[in-house]
């Protein structure tokens, strides 16, 4: 069996980080996000350029996100909790 970095989600459709390696890419997925949500709100003006640079590169970054965690976690699936004996529903 493979080391899984990502888990499904106890409720809902998703996944969450479970080994450092899930974390690191989180991590690095949330300060992406940060260093470019800063570059354009300490810009003077918001140019037609920037505000498509900035929704391509939003894109791009969660289409990874998303691809790593299909890829190193279990398959996605609707999850509504775990059942009394501890299975899942």
């Amino acid at each position: 069996m493979k080391k899984l970095w990502f888990k499904r989600k106890t409720y809902g459709w998703g996944w969450v980080p479970v080994s450092w390696e899930g974390w690191m890419v989180l991590a690095v997925y949330v300060a992406f996000m940060w260093k470019i949500t800063r570059k354009i709100i300490t810009q003077q003006y918001i140019e037609t350029y920037s505000v498509g640079a900035f929704l391509i590169s939003v894109l791009v970054m969660t289409t990874l996100l998303i691809a790593v965690c299909y890829l190193k976690g279990e398959k996605p699936k609707w999850m509504w909790g775990e059942k009394k004996d501890g299975t899942e529903k």
